[in-house]
């Protein structure tokens, strides 16, 4: 069934599978795709859709869908990408709906540095300051500028600077106090035209002296990080998946050097004073998880942080897992392991 308010087309009973990385099994009662920032406008202008339940949608890759959704499931597929240099800043402003890889490839082939440690990170532009994406060692809130979003109360678009979002580690504002009440239609980068390269992790030193590579563009980095998360990470469109499952745990100094006299080898990094983050995936393996399969889902065989369907399970049978491996880590290493997907 159809339902068109104007320019927006509604449908009944939409199949959610190919719309999530995990690709399980969801059902919307109702869907929408939102292609220009005056829809928004439109859509929660109307009173129709105004009692039901929302979910927000974007690349579908940071989610697991554990039931249908008995409500609007609005896809956000806002596009275009524009670029401004200021001396040897840039700025960048990307339709929320861009996927989040080619926005990246766009500032590599320009030479606009800062987010090529963030290559081949699955997502929408749309989900990045939400998530404050990372890896490698840099963080989204080191690159963002603001972003524009539509506040669903008030009926109007607002912009959000830097301080305005609340960054956390995988976390921000929009997560938690604006949860469900603002829509992200662009957001806006500083980068620069002048390469501050961190090689500081050590995968991508390593990858860089095998290559004999002693002065790397943002190019040779974008690839490498590519290459380690290929060599680690499942595509999704081959075995369903959502990336890293869990965060690394943050737990005091002294608990880690307690922790030290037994599992002397555990995996750690530096974090706020007097913390340290501890290598999730590390814990996990420790707990016999990696490429563990139990049914339908399990563990990626090259890195247990990475939960996977192996073809016909449910959201339910994946949680269920994560369940399991939370309290193994727990009774072994009595640290809580929180999951970094949004459960829906």
């Amino acid at each position: 069934m159809f339902i068109s308010l104007h320019m927006l087309h509604f449908i009944e009973n939409f199949s959610l599978k190919n719309l999530n990385t995990f690709g399980v099994e969801s059902t919307a009662r109702w869907y929408v795709e939102i292609n220009h920032e005056n829809e928004l406008l439109e859509l929660f202008n109307d009173e129709k859709w105004k009692g039901l339940s929302r979910l927000i949608l974007g690349g579908g890759s940071n989610m697991l869908l554990t039931n249908d959704f008995d409500g609007l499931v609005i896809k956000i597929n806002i596009q275009g990408i524009e670029s401004r240099v200021e001396g040897d800043a840039v700025f960048v402003t990307a339709g929320a709906g861009e996927v989040w890889n080619g926005l990246v490839n766009y500032c590599v082939d320009r030479g606009f540095a800062g987010i090529e440690n963030l290559s081949l990170i699955p997502g929408s532009v749309g989900a990045s300051p939400i998530q404050n994406i990372g890896a490698y060692g840099v963080e989204l809130k080191d690159v963002f500028y603001s972003c524009k979003a539509f506040n669903i109360e008030a009926r109007s678009f607002q912009t959000f600077n830097l301080a305005d979002c609340r960054f956390g580690y995988r976390d921000s504002i929009f997560k938690n106090e604006l949860k469900g009440k603002v829509v992200i239609t662009r957001v806006t980068y500083k980068l620069s035209t002048a390469p501050a390269l961190n090689t500081s992790y050590g995968a991508i030193n390593q990858e860089l002296h095998q290559l004999g590579i002693e002065n790397p563009t943002i190019k040779d980095i974008s690839k490498i990080v590519s290459k380690i998360r290929v060599s680690k990470l499942p595509d999704p469109s081959t075995i369903g998946n959502a990336g890293s499952f869990f965060k690394n745990p943050i737990i005091k100094v002294d608990k880690l050097r307690h922790l030290q006299y037994t599992f002397p080898d555990i995996v750690h990094f530096p974090a706020a004073p007097g913390y340290e983050k501890i290598a999730a995936g590390w814990l996990i393996e420790k707990c016999g998880w990696k490429g563990r399969r139990i049914g339908e889902t399990g563990t990626w065989k090259n890195q247990s942080l990475v939960l996977v369907n192996h073809g016909n399970a449910s959201g339910s049978d994946i949680y269920a897992l994560s369940d399991q491996i939370i309290a193994d880590v727990k009774e072994k290493f009595d640290i809580e392991l929180e999951r970094e997907v949004n459960i829906i």
